[in-house]
């Protein structure tokens, strides 16, 4: 009788078990400004480090491996530096700057996904108001205004560079933006395609914020802010030929879903497209495991919403009156890929 249990390793759920550790070892690294601090390919010995980020050295000589080995420090000849991949995505004012979202998860989400196993048997988020019964993940206070967008901003723009490069948006003329944020993925495809232009369709207090980002961009004349509610409205703008909902159906339940994806069929132009921008579930719902996971977060973060396969979607898309439906994959944070359906001529 074979033994299964010398057949399998314990590592796996070691790993498992101290992924808060590795999070927690990044997000004090970006707390601590370091990559900023030693970009442009700075180096620094063990004492200098300690200097300069401001630490005792014992601290430091602890946390200095666990960079090296996480990948975000590279080591040589006694000397640390970042990774190609911190110098890239974790110095401020890059533009794929990465380190507002970790700082949103470290602050904003983490302290709810300590109540996991409540959101699983009260089927509630944890980020809701009782008194109110307002998602306050989306509420126009301080830190949503000041923080998420921001943290939201450089995330989006990636997720534009790598769907402009899998979809040919010079098709297009006119992309709208349901439910865009700060205007992050527009931004990137019209600073790429020549000819497009853009709307992005937020929430009124959100528009200042892609009003501000589009100028910034100096975008003003090429995307416009669209205030709205994609919720509660009934209908939405026309003239576009092109719509895009990038991490917004995780957001809301079938019936939710469904009835948006009637509304983008209703105001699209005849021959256009609606993309749907996800980490998608496999069709038999297995996984990846991003995905499987940021299903849990919409648990504890949302009043309604999961992450759905692309199965799913495509059954919608379909019911909605779409055709032509695709599959198409990324590489990007927010999103591994984007389903595609074509409202007829």
């Amino acid at each position: 009788m074979t033994d299964n249990a010398n057949e399998v390793s314990q590592q796996p759920l070691l790993d498992l078990t101290t992924g808060f550790m590795r999070f927690k070892t990044f997000a004090a690294a970006v707390e601590l400004d370091v990559f900023t601090r030693l970009s442009g390919g700075r180096e620094v010995t063990a004492e200098e480090f300690a200097a300069e980020i401001g630490l005792q050295q014992r601290p430091a000589d602890i946390l200095l491996p666990a960079l090296v080995a996480l990948d975000l420090l590279d080591k040589r000849d006694g000397r640390y530096r970042n990774s190609a991949m911190a110098e890239e995505f974790l110095v401020k004012g890059k533009p794929y700057f990465f380190g507002g979202f970790v700082q949103f998860y470290d602050r904003g989400l983490y302290p709810g996904w300590e109540q996991l196993v409540n959101s699983l048997r009260t089927n509630r988020s944890m980020f809701v108001d009782p008194e109110q019964q307002q998602d306050t993940v989306f509420a126009p206070n301080d830190f949503m205004m000041n923080f998420f967008w921001e943290a939201m901003h450089a995330l989006a723009g990636y997720t534009g560079k790598e769907l402009g490069a899998a979809y040919d948006f010079s098709r297009h003329q006119r992309l709208l933006d349901v439910g865009g944020g700060s205007g992050g993925i527009p931004i990137e495809l019209c600073s790429r395609v020549p000819g497009l232009s853009a709307g992005v369709y937020e929430l009124p207090h959100v528009c200042t914020v892609v009003e501000r980002k589009i100028a910034e961009a100096g975008l003003d004349d090429v995307i416009d802010a669209v205030p709205g509610d994609f919720t509660t409205d009934e209908t939405l703008p026309g003239g576009y030929d092109v719509m895009l909902l990038s991490q917004v159906m995780h957001c809301g339940d079938e019936k939710t879903n469904r009835e948006l994806l009637d509304k983008c069929f209703a105001a699209l132009e005849p021959g256009g497209s609606v993309l749907i921008c996800e980490l998608l579930l496999d069709p038999d719902r297995t996984g990846p495991a991003n995905a499987a996971v940021m299903g849990l977060n919409m648990l504890v973060s949302h009043a309604g919403g999961q992450n759905y396969s692309e199965a799913e979607y495509q059954d919608w898309l379909a019911d909605a009156g779409f055709v032509d439906l695709e599959v198409i994959r990324i590489n990007a944070a927010g999103a591994d890929g984007a389903v595609i359906g074509r409202k007829p001529e």
